[in-house]
């Protein structure tokens, strides 16, 4: 008799352990710095570009909003609170513990081909026909196809890509470039981004790029089924088909 195939219901991890792990450990490190950044950023509302950057330096652009440091002119008549202080530290060890995080991350993706399987978009998607299919989807609200349950769409891996790739190793770069004794032991790192004032303007908006990421990722996530996707990626199940 020919064998007949049953159909069952099997829970398969729609993310791995690294990657879960990792993701709310970032979450946690990203709410710690970008809390720590703003607190900093009081201290000084002022940004500029090159070397140099003080009250006697004209700034690129000024924060409409009273310094914590009466030494800062700002056109207020108060100051706000100085937080600079726990600010500072908590930004330097929420940032390492970011840095390790994202390289355990990248580590484990490259062992395990996740870069390449969920992030690297599929040959037949490396077109802009794709990419305009994808931007027409979000606009129509419409609804994530079975595909799109277990895979990344084009939109999704790029922006990825671009974040981890892109963005968070220009984050660690242009930090890093703020320290006086990491720009004097690697002066060239320093002066390819222009200046510490340069690289503490681009750590700036990157850090808006970030912000802007994250409430993309989360409209998006709630459009396409909010429980369902905080399920993958906290336990790893989803419900599928198997036999």
């Amino acid at each position: 008799m020919p064998a007949t195939v049953t159909e069952t219901t099997t829970t398969a991890p729609r993310h791995t352990l690294v990657v879960r792990v990792t993701h709310w450990l970032t979450v946690v490190a990203f709410v710690a710095l970008l809390t720590t950044g703003l607190e900093i950023v009081v201290s000084h509302p002022r940004f500029y570009l090159g070397e140099e950057g003080n009250v006697n330096v004209k700034p690129l652009f000024t924060i409409p909003i009273p310094s914590s440091r009466d030494t800062v002119p700002t056109g207020y008549g108060y100051v706000m609170p100085d937080q600079n202080g726990w600010s500072r530290y908590l930004h330097f060890e929420a940032a390492w513990g970011a840095v390790l995080t994202g390289l355990v991350y990248a580590i484990a993706g490259l062992w395990d081909g996740h870069f390449r399987r969920d992030l690297v978009p599929e040959k037949k998607d490396r077109n802009w026909g794709a990419y305009w299919g994808g931007i027409t989807k979000y606009l129509r609200r419409e609804k994530p196809d079975a595909n799109e349950t277990r895979s990344y769409n084009v939109m999704q891996r790029t922006a990825y890509l671009g974040v981890v790739f892109v963005v968070f190793p220009l984050m660690i770069w242009t930090g890093l470039a703020m320290s006086p004794s990491f720009a004097g032991a690697f002066p060239l790192t320093v002066i390819l981004l222009g200046g510490r004032q340069t690289a503490r303007t681009l750590h700036f908006f990157l850090t808006w790029v970030l912000v802007l990421f994250v409430v993309v990722h989360v409209v998006m996530v709630s459009v396409s089924g909010f429980w369902g996707r905080m399920r993958a990626m906290t336990i790893g199940s989803r419900k599928g088909k198997g036999v």
